[in-house]
This record gives structure tokens, sequence and C-alpha cells, in this order.
């Protein structure tokens, strides 16, 4: 089933849940109850973004579930597809979607596509120093600053001055961190901020979400990218616009208009055959990070709750 935030969003216009900006759970929801048994052990492999929520979720579903063990690994979203294809876990968790030539490999080993679940809504932030006085930025700005390639038409920006910054901060270089290739992070990074253009080799590549947000708050000339569950006291997650308009902050309103234009669905995917159900373990663990006990703990990990809506299309996708 192919969800992309398009659709959510077109779900969410239906039933009238495209409002102003709330990051409240939806009431709507469906309560997760536990089912007798549920056994055996889970193994996740992919984004690093999604680490923490996996982890989260883990923690909570085994407490429902003694007998349940759950093994998470975090390296990069491309990481997923492989893991799924070997058989080497049944959760591919994804900052991005899977590219088609990773779909066609999926299918030519089992003759059907993956199965993609939506699980959170993510405002992919552009992180500066909190100290760091600047409003916003454009994607033409983004695009000059992190690329050596200027697809979206801007010119080098080399310093903050470059920004539009004066006093102390004129001069001063901008300092670019940002994710490896491995990352589903970096690739929708390259795909929408930098026109799938190039990156410049001076971004200082990290190996996680948390280290790009660490070192920017120990940076006042530091700017870069990740999820904005990763958010913390020494940054700040700088509002944006399309096309040097007005710019928007990175709220979940903003995310569902579509003027924030660094949003994005965070998926899990699964090998389901078509017209067979998945396992009982798999299922019920969807389940359960779709429901309202779920939604609460991608909340409290600082990305936004799908509606109820939303949440009850995709898990329809896992039942079928």
């Amino acid at each position: 089933m192919k969800k992309t935030l398009a659709a959510v969003i077109s779900i969410l216009a239906m039933v009238g849940m495209l409002k102003a900006e709330t990051v409240k759970v939806d009431a709507g929801l469906t309560e997760y109850k536990p089912v007798p048994g549920v056994s055996g052990t889970l193994n996740s492999i992919g984004s690093d973004t999604l680490n923490n929520m996996m982890t989260l979720w883990a923690e909570a579903f085994k407490r429902l579930y003694p007998n349940v063990t759950i093994q998470i690994e975090g390296k990069g979203s491309s990481t997923a597809p492989p893991a799924l294809i070997e058989g080497s876990s049944q959760l591919g968790p994804m900052s991005r979607e899977m590219k088609s030539s990773e779909v066609d490999v999926f299918e030519k080993r089992f003759g059907y596509k993956p199965t993609k679940i939506g699980v959170a809504i993510d405002a992919l932030a552009v992180f500066v120093h909190k100290d760091n006085p600047i409003k916003g930025m454009s994607l033409v700005a983004i695009d000059a600053a992190f690329s050596s390639t200027y697809k979206l038409g801007g010119k080098d920006v080399k310093t903050w001055g470059d920004l539009g910054l004066d006093g102390s901060f004129k001069d001063k270089a901008v300092s670019l961190y940002g994710r490896n290739s491995a990352s589903g992070t970096y690739g929708f990074f390259l795909k929408v901020a930098l026109g799938k253009g190039s990156f410049k080799t001076t971004v200082k590549e990290q190996p996680g979400s948390a280290a790009v947000v660490n070192s920017i708050a120990n940076d006042i000339s530091g700017v870069g990218y990740s999820g904005i569950g990763y958010k913390t006291s020494g940054v700040r997650a700088l509002p944006l616009s399309k096309e040097g308009n007005s710019y928007n902050e990175p709220t979940l309103g903003n995310c569902l208009n579509k003027s924030y234009p660094l949003a994005r669905i965070l998926n899990i995917y699964v090998n389901k055959k078509p017209s067979q159900k998945l396992d009982k373990l798999t299922t019920e663990f969807i389940k359960f990070a779709l429901s309202k006990q779920g939604q609460k703990i991608v909340a409290k990990d600082g990305y936004y709750p799908l509606p109820a809506a939303a949440a009850k299309a995709f898990i329809s996708a896992v039942e079928k």
C-alpha cells in the first residue's frame, strides 16, 4: 500500500482533522489491549532517526508481553531493505521511502512489493546553536549553504554574513553538520533541500542524529539537519520557507498544510505477502505502535503523532 504525506493529509481533510497546530494525541486512536499467544523474538534493523522511538515502543511492548525479545539496530535507513530481504529482521524502520531500486530487488526476491506503514510525522529540522540570531532560512539558502551544485538557484554561502547576519556573526564561517549516505535523513535532505544536487565536501558527517545536534550545540557557528525529535536545549530549530516567502515553524499544523517544506512520514516496512496475514508478533507490535499508547510515545519522543484516521488506514494494510 503506497502511503505518502499527501495521502495522510487527504485522510485528515476528509475527517476534518486538518486544523491549527496541536501535538495532542487523537482521542479517536484505538486503546491497545494485549492478546494471548504473543511471544518470540522481533528484530528491527534500519533508521537511526527512529531508533529512540523503536526502543521506547519495545520497552512498553515487552511490559505487556514478558516472553517477547526485541532487538533493535539503528544504523541508517539503507540497512532496512537488505535486512528484510535476507530475513534478518521483521521490521525495517526508514525515515525515507524505499528507492525504486530497493523495491525492485525486494520484488525480484519475493514476487511482491514490501508493505509500508506510516508510524509518525516528522518535521526534519535545520538546527543552529541556541545563541545564533538568524530568523529562518529558505530552501534556496539551505541549498546554497550545504551544496556544491546550487540546484535551487542560489549562490555559494560561506559565512553567516552571506545569510544576512551582522555583528559578531558576520564573518564567522558557516560550520556544516550532516549525516552519512547510509542515512534516510541524508537522502531526504539531499532530495528536497538540495534539489538532488551534491553536498559540499566541508559538511562534517556524523554517525547519528544525536551526534549532529550535539555538535551544533557545541559550535556557535554550526548548522545541520536532524529529526525534530532530537531537539535539545542547546539548539534552535529554524523556521523555514520554500522560496523566500514567510518562514514557517516546524509544527504539526505546518507539516500537514505543507507550509513547512521538510515534513515527512516516518515509516516501518514489513515483508507481507498479499492476501496473507503477517505473523502475530509483528502484527501486534505495529498495532501497538499505532495505538493511543504507541502514539503517546511518539509525542514523548518529540515527533508528531498520527491522527486516528491515518493510523486506522495503516493498520488495515497490515491486517488485510
